[in-house]
């Protein structure tokens, strides 16, 4: 996932939102389109690697989702950003909030079931909250909030097994989705650094966040891969879906759940998406779950929303 500002949950810089026509669908309608979008965005990531290299896939999503921003801007009228230094910048939040994530998801469901990278993915607001401490001088720690933490990492270890020494577990596949989870908020905060309050839109700077993303895979991935031997239609149309809906559409929809209701409510999905995730694995997967994974993913979604508790003003 990724995100429109530093306390949401999805990909993109903050700007300065712009006014728009109040949408015709209601927000709960689009709340749990976007819930599901993203949820079922891991079954469509182990899909995908099951036609294609690890890269492809990320790059092939990046593609599809530029192109469905590229649309947005054309019909609204936007253009990409200018100035070297606001290009700098993207780079980076392209490759923290985009690139790097994406990628590690994907080479994490090699070895990992959909489900399980779908609850680490759960685990963003509670790295979040850790480095916001150390980084962000306005949000300072209360009770609530570090208890919240600690009992997140805490239902970590549970869904990891820890009292059985992570038995059964891959801990090469596991490690690397939590890196991608960890990801989204060092890029959260590099954005609010830098990018926060910027003069261009939301649309803009993201478009122009995911297409330098684009440009880093499209580099990367020539690297890394060869040019697959036959192209496996079924993957393909996974890549398909998971860029023009989960990267692209999905990001559409957050811009509007956010100016409506906003960021606090639109954050929510979080605790909505590794549900779904984990519905979809074993549904239509069949993956299994021990007991400890839904246990422990409670838990964690229990202490991620501790830490967005924020104190009451005075």
């Amino acid at each position: 996932m990724s995100s429109v500002t530093a306390t949401t949950t999805a990909p993109g810089p903050a700007g300065t939102a712009r006014s728009s026509p109040r949408p015709r669908l209601d927000w709960r309608l689009r709340f749990g389109a976007l819930s599901l979008i993203w949820g079922f965005s891991f079954l469509l990531i182990k899909v995908g690697t099951q036609g294609y290299a690890p890269f492809q896939v990320t790059f092939g999503r990046l593609a599809f989702g530029t192109a469905v921003l590229a649309v947005a801007m054309a019909v609204r009228r936007e253009r990409l950003p200018r100035g070297a230094r606001t290009w700098g910048h993207l780079a980076v939040a392209g490759f923290l909030l985009n690139a790097l994530p994406f990628s590690l998801f994907a080479f994490a469901e090699l070895t990992i079931p959909s489900t399980l990278a779908g609850i680490c993915n759960a685990t963003s607001p509670l790295w979040g909250m850790a480095l916001s401490l150390v980084a962000l001088s306005e949000d300072r720690p209360t009770r609530v909030r570090v208890a919240g933490l600690g009992l997140g990492f805490l239902g970590v270890l549970t869904v990891l097994g820890a009292w059985q020494g992570f038995q059964g577990l891959d801990a090469r596949g596991t490690a690397l989705a939590l890196l991608a989870s960890l990801s989204y908020p060092v890029g959260w905060i590099y954005v609010r650094r830098t990018l926060a309050g910027s003069s261009h839109s939301n649309l803009s700077l993201t478009g122009g966040q995911l297409l330098l993303a684009t440009v880093q895979l499209a580099v990367v991935t020539p690297l890394f891969t060869s040019l697959p031997t036959s192209f496996a239609v079924g993957p393909l149309l996974a890549i398909a879906a998971l860029g023009t809906l989960g990267t692209g559409l999905a990001v559409l929809i957050q811009y509007g759940l956010v100016a409506e209701v906003g960021p606090t409510t639109g954050q929510m999905v979080t605790y909505f998406v590794p549900v779904i995730a984990a519905a979809a694995g074993i549904a239509l997967l069949g993956e299994t779950l021990t007991w400890s994974i839904p246990v422990g993913a409670a838990i964690v979604l229990a202490g991620a929303a501790l830490t967005q508790v924020r104190p009451k003003q005075q």
